[in-house]
């Protein structure tokens, strides 16, 4: 098995870096392998260097213009280039059996939320994870709630976004994923 973690190039704060390393550890240790975004720095280093030391394997897929500021990591399992942000959202959707998006900035929103709409298309079954650290989501979780309430987003689409804070009972949760059954039709506003 496989998970994509959509993580950060920049580090946040002390205790994201630490938990993103845990996470790869924590993945490695459980013979999971890493796909991310190819980085060596921030939350995406950590994540990769958790996993490496760990010896679990990691894959990395990153575009050419990022190599060129150098910040692709050396020391990977496995780095795939690619030419564009969309190859790699689709490389690492191909080769990921799971995703689980930690603390970051807009780059791990649009990873986190292009998987969540693929799934929604049914364009994918695998189960989509947010570590929610220390209520790090707690203002997007209440936005998502709000797309329901508001009839943008339909609450067994919600139900796709498995939310923890705790990394083991996330992992637990995606083994016993499957999504729930929708078939989208045409409504009438809601009052």
């Amino acid at each position: 098995m496989r998970v994509g973690v959509f993580c950060g190039s920049s580090a946040g704060r002390v205790r994201h870096m630490e938990v993103a390393a845990q996470v790869g550890r924590v993945l490695a240790e459980q013979g999971v392998g890493v796909v991310y975004g190819g980085g060596r720095i921030g939350t995406m280093g950590a994540v990769a260097d958790g996993a490496l030391s760990a010896g679990g394997s990691v894959i990395g897929v990153i575009p050419r213009h990022m190599i060129e500021w150098e910040i692709a990591h050396d020391g990977l399992t496995e780095l795939h280039v690619v030419d564009t942000m969309h190859e790699r959202k689709a490389l690492m959707a191909d080769l990921s059996d799971a995703f689980v998006a930690l603390p970051g900035g807009a780059g791990t929103l649009d990873e986190l939320f292009e998987i969540w709409t693929w799934a929604q298309l049914d364009l994918h079954a695998k189960p989509i994870g947010l570590l929610n650290l220390d209520g790090y989501y707690d203002h997007l979780l209440a936005m998502i709630d709000h797309m329901v309430s508001e009839g943008f987003l339909k609450p067994a689409y919600r139900e796709m976004v498995l939310v923890d804070d705790d990394l083991d009972r996330l992992l637990n949760r995606f083994a016993d994923y499957a999504p729930p059954v929708y078939r989208w039709v045409e409504e009438a506003p809601i009052d």
